[in-house]
């Protein structure tokens, strides 16, 4: 294709972090879908790399985990046979961290969620933080010796599992059943009890299906291919972390998570962002 002004794939990259769709991203931008396609993989790639450097050494205090789901080519039902566990069609994975102090997400990998992409998520978590941090994800099993290998003694880890109550409405399908409580269970060390909760990544869940259209329920705008869906996910946390201001850290003045962190000292632009591929 023709070489993208730096101007145009912001443009582009604008559209793409705030929920639209390759189709209406195309309409916008008044380009082809191939373009914005290939865009997409290329500054996917171009944030991930980034991102894996800048995210080093990081004195975060509060760590909490999660998984969310969406799926490539075709829901898990449409699979054909023949293709069935094979990666990249059908169910995939997203596993994220939040630092709950600077609302930074250091880590995420796209995946299946099973144990070795739980070991490899919470080793690549472990690698980017500088000192003890206390942890709580949900009571999936697989976290537990995920966080034993990754960390070893060296941690403060409790998981908290939500207790829902019968749903009186059963054709409401995609609104949850009321939450009736919850049960806090100290796996490892000395966690704060006040401190165990997975509410920061619970809305970075929201935040993500609001930023994505790849996540939003009943969506159509799912990716053929799952190394598309990678580069989405990549884009969408660099913008995050580095390109959008948090509501909360506007104290002393508006910051990004990645300024909170203090990894960056400005609110990164569109332009500087689709400078990466420069």
């Amino acid at each position: 294709m023709n070489r993208l002004s730096t101007e145009r794939r912001a443009q582009i990259i604008g559209c793409l972090v705030e929920g639209m769709s390759i189709r209406a991203t195309t309409r916008l931008a008044g380009c082809s879908s191939n373009t914005v396609s290939k865009l997409l993989v290329d500054i996917g790639t171009a944030c991930s790399a980034f991102m894996d450097e800048a995210m080093r050494d990081l004195s975060c205090r509060r760590i909490e985990c999660d998984e969310i789901w969406s799926f490539v080519a075709m829901k898990e039902r449409h699979v054909p046979e023949d293709r069935r566990g094979e990666y990249g069609v059908g169910d995939v994975w997203t596993w994220i961290g939040i630092d709950a102090d600077t609302k930074l997400v250091p880590s995420f990998l796209v995946g299946q969620r099973d144990t070795p992409d739980a070991f490899a998520f919470m080793e690549d978590l472990a690698s980017r933080l500088a000192n003890r941090v206390q942890l709580t994800t949900d009571g999936l099993r697989t976290y537990l010796v995920a966080v034993e290998n990754a960390f070893g003694s060296d941690i403060d880890y409790a998981t908290i599992v939500k207790l829902y109550g019968a749903d009186p409405e059963p054709q409401r399908r995609y609104s949850p059943a009321k939450c009736i409580g919850s049960e806090r269970t100290v796996i490892q060390g000395d966690p704060d009890q006040r401190l165990i909760s997975t509410s920061y990544i619970e809305r970075q869940n929201l935040t993500l299906r609001m930023g994505n259209r790849r996540f939003t329920r009943l969506t159509n705008a799912f990716s053929k291919k799952v190394e598309n869906h990678a580069a989405s996910v990549a884009l969408h946390f660099m913008h995050y972390n580095f390109g959008r201001v948090h509501k909360s850290l506007k104290n002393p003045y508006p910051r990004t998570p990645a300024m909170a962190a203090g990894i960056e000292d400005h609110v990164w632009t569109l332009r500087e962002i689709a400078a990466l591929l420069d």
